[in-house]
């Protein structure tokens, strides 16, 4: 006899006996054998229902899912998981690289003046004139009326300038 699941398909008693022994068995295991590996809990409980999906892929009605089978795709999943993480990591500080960098390497003075911007005025002029959003893309961006962001690209635009010729009237006093 099958059983049927929620989802309507049909499941051997055999094999969900099978696995439902390994859950019980494993499960605990599993998820601190993850907590102890990983940053968080909620990350955990994600990695720890991924190795019993795959279990449950994997098993068949006559095998039984042993301890070190499903170790073995713990092991693997939390190895995926690493790379995954390295990769998001990797990309992240590329792109982090390419915009604070992007500009140029004459364009030192530029990129310090935006540093020294508040955070909301850097992300006005970046967002403008870096990404090309108008202002009224820029407001549902920040969730800010347009007139807001229309200020704060004019504040914006003026603290840059007084920045930049501040810089370049002492650049030229120490060089004298």
């Amino acid at each position: 006899m099958k059983v049927q699941t929620e989802q309507g398909d049909r499941v051997e008693p055999g094999r969900q006996k099978h696995f439902l022994a390994a859950h019980a068995a494993c499960h605990d295991k599993v998820y601190r054998y993850f907590r102890r590996r990983t940053d968080g809990a909620s990350t955990a409980e994600d990695l720890t229902a991924d190795v019993f999906r795959i279990a449950w892929e994997k098993s068949r009605q006559d095998q039984e899912l042993s301890v070190l089978v499903v170790f073995g795709i713990a092991r693997n999943v939390l190895r995926n998981h690493y790379r995954s993480t390295v990769r998001s990591n990797n990309l992240k500080q590329q792109l982090e690289r390419q915009r604070s960098y992007g500009l140029g390497s004459d364009d030192g003075d530029v990129r310090d003046a935006l540093e020294r911007l508040k955070s909301e005025d850097r992300e006005v002029l970046l967002l403008t004139y870096w990404d090309g959003f108008s202002s009224a893309e820029v407001s549902n961006l920040l969730d800010v009326t347009a007139t807001a962001v229309r200020m704060r690209l004019h504040r914006a635009r003026k603290e840059l300038g007084r920045l930049l010729r501040t810089d370049h009237i002492t650049e030229d006093a120490s060089n004298e």
